[in-house]
């Protein structure tokens, strides 16, 4: 059993920074797909940002530029840095992991004011 817990959501200025981490439980971690979602109010959840166990990072259109997906295999740790936040941006964001099975975390929310 895989256990992901994120931090680091808060309130935040428009064009403000966060960055959101996720730690992971399992011996695998180094193995696994790591991904950012995100779910928006009254929205379903979307895609944000992957990181291959390679290191490859893929982004989606509405982040490309300004959030950055990152790993530390020897912290069994995902990082996903934020900046130039819109208020578009607010949302509870999970990680997710892909590797034999695939769990989510509980979320952490980001609020972005205008």
């Amino acid at each position: 059993q895989v256990q992901l817990v994120e931090s680091g959501g808060g309130l935040v200025q428009a064009g403000g920074s966060l960055r959101l981490t996720c730690v992971a439980s399992g011996s695998a971690f180094s193995s696994a797909a790591m991904r950012w979602y995100r779910q928006p109010p009254g929205k379903q959840r979307e895609w944000v940002a992957l990181i291959s166990n390679g290191g490859s990072t893929s982004y989606a259109d509405a982040v490309k530029g300004r959030f950055t997906i990152s790993r530390d295999n020897a912290k069994n740790t995902v990082y996903l840095e934020m900046n130039s936040l819109k208020p578009e941006d607010t949302a509870v964001y999970y990680c997710n992991w892909s590797f034999q099975r695939t769990y989510w975390g509980q979320g952490t929310q980001v609020t972005v004011s205008s």
